[in-house]
């Protein structure tokens, strides 16, 4: 059996077929970069075969999103105007990071508790962190939920009227929101990485735009409201998709096993985390929080577009990040710090030269992707010159901060995006009155630079890796049979 299943991977590798269909100078030239995939894919090794395909899976998921969240941002732009969409997304990233957060870390944790456990048999504790999750998750989202409504309320004089009831429907969604991350996490954890990436990233786009052209047929106005309602079944059917298709798959051969509890010890790794990702989500959207507070809605719309163009670059990242996290927490566990770091150098090439590629890619095509979300919108091209430096340098570090979470160092880590959040918030405090888009733009680039050497810096204090492209290397050619 094994020999078959090595037989079929010679056969129908890239490198094999490259020499079989291409000229020979050109087979020649791809064969060294098709023979790293062939690796990538059919290694039997756990480093490559496990992380490889999850990271390639989570890339192509990635890529397949950027294109699907692109077409239906430039198609709700269109039909309900720059001042409607500004609204939307003003709304709508809110409510995301918001559901995200009020997990307090736990739609994360898992992804280190539940491989840890699964690899030492611990099946009562498994059983238990899946439930706690939940429930747990469910509760605290639901309260914040509460709050946030008392608080529209409360300080609705001091709302533009036009965000007042687009926030109180969105903020009606974050248990929904909150439970949809969470099982995210649970499907990464085992390494599910099509059906942990694929129900957020490429159904809820689909199932929002589809939604909203519905409505718009049935005669509903083009407005910003309509578009969170859309939003909101939208994310509704996702997480419903995600409780049948996964929820079952984590329950087989543990329904007779008896549920352990550890809540301190959960909450105790999950905290730091919530603070990260609270940090990282603030970093990576507070020009655009800050550009809605000071700026009119249809400069938000013009904004977001922009970085929605620059999330080209950026799902490289996010795509890496996915497949590795549970393996740096496998290595971790095992105590295999050379294996550990050899792995963590590889993940900061898989992350960098992609991303330097998508760079000038977006660089080049910039301007007529904005010119597509409509009239006005090619207005932010020169802002990526700018803001795409932030990304690079970013990238550069490969996933850094998911290194320092999954090997117990999250409350260092948790430092590092506070005092870089500080950065940001203080730049774009300052430099948004004055400059406008391009102050936004300087203080993200400069924000996200900062973050990548402080991360680079902490890594190797605290793991003593070198984790900076100069010193990233590929992955080994691997031997066949």
């Amino acid at each position: 059996m094994f020999v078959g299943k090595r037989i079929l991977c010679v056969r129908f590798s890239a490198a094999a077929t490259a020499d079989r269909l291409l000229p020979s100078f050109l087979a020649a030239r791809a064969r060294p970069g098709l023979t790293n995939l062939d690796a990538l894919l059919f290694a039997s090794g756990d480093r490559h075969g496990s992380a490889g395909r999850a990271s390639l899976i989570a890339f192509l998921i990635r890529v397949l999103s950027a294109v699907i969240a692109l077409v239906s941002q430039v198609l709700i732009a269109r039909w309900i105007g720059s001042f409607d969409y500004g609204i939307f997304v003003m709304v709508w990233t809110v409510m995301v990071i918001a559901g995200n957060l009020s997990c307090l870390g736990f739609h994360t944790s898992i992804i280190r508790f539940i491989p840890e456990y699964r690899a030492r048999g611990r099946l009562g504790e498994l059983r238990g962190i899946m439930a706690t999750s939940k429930i747990f998750v469910l509760a605290t989202s639901t309260l914040i939920a509460a709050l946030g409504i008392a608080g529209v309320w409360l300080f609705s004089d001091a709302v533009e009227s036009y965000y007042v009831l687009p926030f109180y429907l969105g903020i009606a969604c974050l248990p929904i929101i909150a439970l949809s991350d969470t099982l995210e996490g649970t499907a990464r954890a085992h390494s599910w990485a099509a059906l942990g990436l694929g129900p957020i990233y490429l159904l809820r786009p689909l199932l929002i735009l589809a939604l909203m052209g519905l409505a718009l047929q049935l005669g509903y106005p083009a407005t910003g409201q309509t578009a969170v309602i859309a939003a909101i079944i939208a994310t509704l059917l996702t997480a419903l998709f995600q409780i049948v298709t996964i929820v079952p798959r984590t329950r087989a051969g543990l329904r007779q096993v008896r549920p352990k509890y550890h809540h301190r010890q959960w909450l105790m790794v999950s905290l730091p985390i919530f603070v990260i990702e609270g940090f990282y989500f603030m970093l990576t959207n507070a020009d655009v929080l800050l550009v809605g507070y000071f700026m009119p809605p249809g400069d938000v719309a013009v904004y977001f577009a922009t970085t929605k163009i620059l999330a080209l670059v950026h799902f490289v990242y996010f795509a890496v990040k996915a497949g590795v996290a549970q393996r740096y927490a496998h290595y971790a566990q095992d105590g295999n710090s050379a294996k550990l770091a050899d792995f963590a150098r590889e993940t900061v090439a898989w992350t960098f030269w992609p991303s330097l590629v998508m760079a000038g890619a977006v660089l080049l095509l910039g301007k007529p992707l904005l010119s597509m979300f409509g009239p006005g919108f090619e207005a932010g091209y020169p802002l990526l010159f700018v803001l795409v430096v932030g990304v690079i340098a970013r990238s550069s570090v490969g996933p850094a901060e998911s290194l320092l979470t999954m090997t117990g160092n999250q409350n260092i880590c948790a430092l590092v995006y506070g005092l870089t959040l500080s950065i940001s918030v203080v730049l774009n405090l300052i430099l948004i009155p004055l400059h406008g888009l391009w102050g936004a733009s300087i203080a993200m680039a400069v924000a996200l630079s900062c973050e990548a050497a402080l991360l680079a810096f902490t890594v190797w204090k605290r793991l003593g890796i070198v984790m900076i492209v100069p010193n990233a290397r590929l992955p080994r050619r691997q031997e066949t049979v």
